[in-house]
């Protein structure tokens, strides 16, 4: 009888921790860890997300152009993008706005020739211009364009400066690292809306698609020239997970 008693309680016991340790809906899942920071982009199983001619690259020609020292900016409101898809991957960059910059870095993209409402867009731009200064917080540079605002606000440097940005992808969670600071925290199966974000603001018209319905494996790619001003893109690193 005695072990009988034992044996239930250990299973009890047992069943409770299986319990505790249950990922609620909504939080990340297990083995989907959070970056403190950016990461060390020149250890094993780093390369760079373009070749330093942009061969391996698609865009329109002429439009994207990477000068001796390695920056990578555009002419015209034209995306960049890999040759090849990703799914869980780390990429690290650095980026530079000038006045009134609105750019993005897109993820998940299953659609490169339709790609606004077939993809994931983490925001780039210069708030520290009056049009963007004024905007939605999710328009703001971190933001994960039109759903979520980053969690801290002026972290972006003013245009001219230097920002690193590290993104991270593991399955429907997207961690942003900027300049060494974790400000955003997506989890795409809490937007199953096409119309209202979690926090129940309103998702633009030409957002027509539920983020948690989207493919997590697409091509990854840089904005171009948007709203009239530039973007510059130097030290883009990739590792596959």
């Amino acid at each position: 009888m005695k072990k009988y008693v034992l044996s239930l309680c250990l299973s009890i016991f047992i069943s409770s921790q299986l319990l505790a340790q249950t990922v609620p809906s909504g939080a990340a899942p297990s083995g989907s860890t959070a970056p403190k920071g950016h990461p060390n982009p020149s250890g094993p199983g780093w390369n760079p997300l373009f070749a330093s001619d942009l061969s391996n690259a698609h865009f329109p020609a002429g439009v994207w152009s990477m000068d001796d020292g390695g920056v990578i900016t555009a002419t015209a409101d034209k995306t960049i993008w890999t040759a090849m898809p990703y799914e869980d991957f780390v990429l690290d960059l650095f980026f530079k706005t000038a006045e009134g910059t609105n750019s993005g870095v897109v993820i998940h993209a299953s659609d490169t020739a339709n790609w606004i409402p077939n993809s994931v867009e983490i925001q780039i731009a210069d708030d520290y211009a009056k049009q963007w200064a004024e905007s939605p917080k999710n328009w703001q540079c971190g933001a994960f364009f039109g759903h979520q605002a980053p969690t801290k606000q002026g972290i972006v440097k003013k245009p001219d400066e230097w920002n690193r940005y590290t993104i991270t992808s593991q399955g429907k969670m997207i961690y942003v690292v900027l300049n060494n600071q974790l400000i955003n925290t997506i989890n795409l199966d809490q937007f199953t809306s096409a119309k209202t974000n979690p926090d129940g603001s309103t998702v633009p018209e030409w957002l027509n698609k539920p983020p948690a319905d989207l493919p997590i494996k697409g091509y990854i790619g840089l904005q171009g020239k948007h709203a009239g001003a530039p973007i510059y893109f130097r030290n883009l690193k990739i590792k596959a997970l």
